[in-house]
Order: structure tokens, then sequence, then C-alpha cells
């Protein structure tokens, strides 16, 4: 992962790389690997991402057809 450092910004360029880190999930990866993590917890940790993840897709099936509200937006 590289990141480019513009005016000796490196402010700047750390806020750039942790962002990159965090959407490519490399926080998550060092989070689970801290400790051993027991084959059947593994399989019940995906179960649940796999549930959470349908019911997320589900939800926004439905607001797009318009059969739930549409999540409001703050004004910024």
């Amino acid at each position: 992962m590289q990141v480019i450092v513009r005016d000796n910004n490196v402010d700047q360029a750390l806020k750039v790389l942790k962002k990159k880190m965090q959407r490519e999930g490399v926080f998550r990866e060092m989070k689970s690997r801290r400790s051993y993590e027991k084959p059947s917890e593994k399989r019940a940790r995906q179960r649940a991402e796999a549930i959470r993840r349908a019911r997320k897709l589900a939800r926004k099936q439905a607001q797009r057809e318009g059969l739930l509200p549409a999540k409001k937006r703050r004004a910024a």
C-alpha cells in the first residue's frame, strides 16, 4: 500500500493511509489474528456475518422498491 506525502503534510498522508487500510480490512484482520479462534467459533461468526449481509441486502432491496422508507440522511 502506498501513499504520497504532499508538501511535507505527513498528518494528511497518515489519515489517507488509515482510511485505505480500513477499506482493505487490514485492521479487522489484525484484530482477528491477535488470538486463536476455535473452528466452531469461526463457523458461527461467518454464519452470523452472512446473515447480516443478507439482511442488509434485503433491506436495501426493499427500500429501492419502496416497501420500506429510505434511511434519513443527516444535513451536513
